[in-house]
């Protein structure tokens, strides 16, 4: 018996998108959903409490920062996340391959999770970058098994494998967990992404095999279909793990920005319809219309506070950077008819000013604004789903979103 259950409430007309309902041991998700992204146990400068009033439904953590610091052991000890971070609510966990891998490979190719055009965004080489966009040096070696790696925080040397990733997750026990899987660059050729799936392949059996041998009742595990730019290789991925019994799906890699929609089409068109489907670290609104027409159901990526904590703020007309010479004197709230706490009680001069003064509250309220946004967005692209108005809501939205104001 699976550890969730998803029920389609409403289908796009010809299309693969659905409106759901995920129910999970600590509540129920509307889907499509976002989950606010807290890396290390933290959405960054929010509370739980924060999230909760920005209408987050979802909480993502990562395994391999928790890993390092504090220790799954100590969250375990403290009752698993949901206790250690008081969020009640449904969690996530990933894998932690991709911070492995984006930490450097001993391929020496560097990562990012989704490119521009046809040439990838790549670090300055022998570099890559951690979640708060510090670049590192390249620390991690690839072999069979898993990857052996040293810590970005004191150098100590780690190793990650399946089973260890498997057994990471069940200590800290979100309600839905990763396979551990090999996230590639979108600029690796076909070849080496061949061979990266297949280990990836061979790593999702073995994720299975241990989470089945714990029997945790509360517990669901996705596997991450890969497979890089090539749909070839996305279509052998999805058909792999269509024939093992994972609870849901997670859609990994890399991509070029162009190939957001395609890809997840070729995916979606064979991965089991009645289970759920994760989109991992994609969060601009763009690519979640291109990614819930062709069937994902959550989504997860820290742009939404990354670009708060940066002074950029999104609006139903298009994203500003609160620090611009305009905002200093203007007393509207960030965007017009937006219930957040932030819009509610604050105005632009005042983040303007908290920007411009360095204050701590400045990535506060803009994180609370951000946050808000998405999870609004997803609230009402769901109903576009349920009221049969699916293609004029996108249309509509991303006309007026699209320019940076």
């Amino acid at each position: 018996m699976s550890a969730i259950e998803f029920k389609i409430e409403k289908e796009i007309k010809d299309r693969l998108g659905r409106a759901g309902l995920l129910k999970t041991a600590h509540g129920d998700i509307l889907t499509p959903a976002y989950a606010s992204v807290g890396t290390k146990a933290t959405v960054k400068a929010l509370t739980a409490e924060d999230l909760k009033n920005a209408k987050s439904q979802i909480f993502l953590s990562n395994t391999y920062h928790l890993h390092l610091q504090p220790g799954s052991d100590v969250i375990k000890k403290a009752g698993g996340l949901h206790k250690f971070t008081g969020w009640s609510g449904p969690m996530m966990t990933d894998s932690g391959g991709f911070q492995v891998f984006s930490l450097g490979s001993a391929y020496g190719k560097n990562i990012t999770k989704l490119a521009k055009g046809e040439d990838s965004l790549l670090l300055s080489e022998g570099c890559s970058e951690d979640v708060d966009g510090n670049k590192l040096p390249k620390i991690a070696h690839i072999d069979a098994d898993g990857v052996s790696f040293r810590s970005h925080i004191d150098g100590s040397s780690n190793y990650l494998s399946p089973e260890i990733s498997i057994d990471i997750q069940h200590n800290l026990g979100a309600d839905i967990i990763f396979a551990f899987d090999e996230c590639t660059s979108p600029t690796e050729g076909e070849h080496y992404q061949k061979d990266a799936l297949e280990r990836t392949h061979r790593w999702a059996k073995r994720c299975l095999k241990r989470h089945n041998e714990d029997n945790l009742q509360n517990q669901a595990l996705f596997g991450i279909v890969q497979g890089g730019r090539f749909p070839e290789l996305r279509r052998e991925s999805a058909l792999f793990f269509s024939k093992l019994d994972f609870d849901g799906y997670g859609i990994g890699g890399s991509f070029v920005k162009e190939d957001v929609g395609e890809l997840v089409r070729v995916v979606n068109e064979i991965l089991p319809k009645e289970k759920p489907r994760h989109m991992l670290g994609i969060g601009e609104p763009g690519d979640i219309f291109d990614a819930v027409e062709n069937g994902c159901d959550i989504f997860d990526c820290v742009a939404p506070t990354r670009n708060g904590r940066n002074a950029t703020l999104y609006t139903l007309d298009g994203k500003i950077n609160i620090t611009n010479a305009k905002y200093t004197e203007d007393f509207s709230p960030i965007d017009l008819g937006c219930e957040c706490y932030t819009c509610q009680n604050h105005t632009k001069a005042y983040l303007s000013h908290l920007f411009r003064a360095k204050e701590m509250l400045a990535a506060t309220l803009a994180s609370i604004h951000n946050i808000y946004f998405i999870n609004n967005l997803m609230k009402n692209i769901r109903q576009s789903i349920l009221d049969d108005k699916f293609a004029d809501f996108r249309n509509s939205f991303l006309l007026k979103f699209a320019k940076m104001k």
